[in-house]
């Protein structure tokens, strides 16, 4: 067994805020909930994910969003995700150009084979650095998914399938609408199904899914337990999803035998109304509402600027701390999205990453897709090729460093700003002026068009050097 040390420098830029701790039955950690004081105790603790995974764990990670007209301001759609990871993971951002295959070619996801598509589509990913899914990301037609852990009635599989996050990336590549999307995933659910473990780790850490998943007129929002799924179309207003179940009553899509499948469990009699957060979860929906969760934080926060959210609300929502959204703990806030797109065709979208820990201390930086673009350098992993441990069976017989050059820099510089209170506000104000400084170039092209495409082939990788240079003067 393997311990994954939180080290220093991840230790004093997460702190130890105990509400947000992810284990329900460890008496020395559950000692401690609710005391804000206690900050050294993840840098004295040196904590097994085998240990975690073997206790139930509260399903604390991620939040994803979406407002839509008459929700937001100039006729956009704006698009949110906070990755909760293990606060050791490193999460890349990449860019994987459109391509065409030849007929009874493969592709390698995570732990399976599956047959390749004849063409897919361009794609930017948030993705962590050792897998070849992506927690969250968008494609040249503007889709853009997040996924989200949900546990239920229905236990997860630890049989080797597809991740929930080989799902996200698949469904980017090969749907150009939302609803494709939607389909593109279920059915291969259907075919190879969902398992096996969802950290770099020896340990059995599973999950069923659920995808928010948007264009340029609309959002699905998707929910899975084991092969069976159901869907909801979301045409105006707000939603977002964090990690339970949220289709009540509205299903516009369904697994054909998803309902005769809940009442041979006997979760539901075939008679009252089908609700499918009463019927697959744990909880029903009354409480989920009344709970105080990050999801009912999330959507107060979208109802406090409702008919005004753009891209920096957002932002402000992602960075959130006192609601849990950014999230402190074994289980961080390891990456974020923010994507912004015009309901005219004619105009492009802008997606916004932060490839770094913490939003609150990390640079959104945007992406637009034009032709040419080349590899994201600074903030691509290291590739180990056939002799990654995650290739080798049995995995994860060891860990190798997948930092990239921006993740780096960043690490120290969060360090410095939680040590010298002083220069980490000069930081962080340098920082905000650089995020502003992008957005508002960015501006220019979502209300006008892109005049200069070249211009922009570079644009993520520039702002990231740009940022990098913030660090450097400090």
């Amino acid at each position: 067994m393997r311990d994954y040390p939180c080290f220093t420098t991840n230790i004093k830029r997460t702190s130890a805020r105990s509400r947000y701790w992810t284990v329900s039955a460890w008496p020395e950690l559950r000692s401690y909930e609710n005391r804000n004081e206690n900050r050294n105790l993840q840098r004295q603790c040196s904590v097994s994910l085998t240990t975690i995974a073997s206790f139930k764990m509260y399903p604390y990670s991620c939040d994803t969003f979406v407002a839509l007209p008459p929700s937001t301001e100039r006729q956009r759609i704006i698009f949110g995700k906070n990755s909760d990871r293990p606060c050791d993971e490193v999460q890349e951002v990449v860019y994987f150009p459109a391509r065409n295959y030849g007929a009874g070619e493969r592709v390698e996801c995570t732990y399976i084979e599956i047959e390749q598509v004849a063409h897919t589509y361009a794609v930017v990913l948030s993705k962590p650095a050792w897998l070849w899914g992506a927690e969250m990301g968008a494609n040249e037609h503007q889709v853009c998914i997040g996924n989200e852990a949900v546990w239920g009635r229905e236990s997860a599989d630890d049989d080797e399938a597809l991740l929930g996050m080989d799902l996200v990336r698949i469904g980017l590549e090969r749907a150009d609408t939302a609803e494709k999307a939607v389909d593109v995933i279920t059915e291969l659910l259907e075919k190879y199904g969902q398992g096996g473990s969802c950290m770099e780790d020896e340990c059995s850490f599973t999950y069923h899914n659920s995808f928010l998943i948007s264009d340029r007129k609309e959002a699905w929002l998707l929910e899975t337990s084991g092969k069976h799924w159901a869907a909801e179309r979301v045409e105006g207003g707000y939603r977002n999803i964090s990690n339970q179940y949220g289709i009540t009553t509205k299903i516009d899509k369904e697994h054909p035998k998803m309902r005769d499948y809940a009442r041979s469990q006997g979760w539901w009699d075939g008679e009252t109304q089908f609700n499918f957060a009463t019927v697959y979860s744990f909880t029903t929906t009354a409480r989920i509402e009344a709970s105080g969760s990050r999801y009912c934080e999330g959507k107060k926060l979208l109802e406090k600027s409702n008919g005004h959210i753009t891209a920096e609300t957002m932002m402000d929502i992602l960075r959130d701390k006192d609601s849990g959204i950014n999230m402190e703990g074994m289980f961080m806030t390891t990456g974020s999205m923010v994507s912004v797109i015009p309901t005219d065709p004619a105009l492009p979208g802008v997606h916004y990453f932060t490839a770094t820990p913490d939003p609150e201390r990390s640079v959104f930086k945007p992406f637009v897709f034009v032709k040419n673009i080349n590899e994201l350098k600074e903030t691509s992993s290291p590739s180990y090729g056939p002799d990654d441990p995650v290739k080798k069976k049995p995995r994860f017989q060891s860990k190798p460093d997948r930092k990239h050059e921006l993740f780096v820099k960043h690490e120290l510089v969060a360090a410095i700003a939680e040590s010298y209170k002083d220069r980490g506000k000069k930081i962080t104000e340098s920082m905000r002026q650089l995020e502003k400084e992008k957005m508002t170039q960015m501006e220019e092209i979502l209300s006008h068009g892109i005049e200069e495409p070249d211009f922009l082939a570079n644009l993520f990788s520039s702002s990231v050097r740009e940022e990098m240079a913030v660090y450097g003067k400090s």
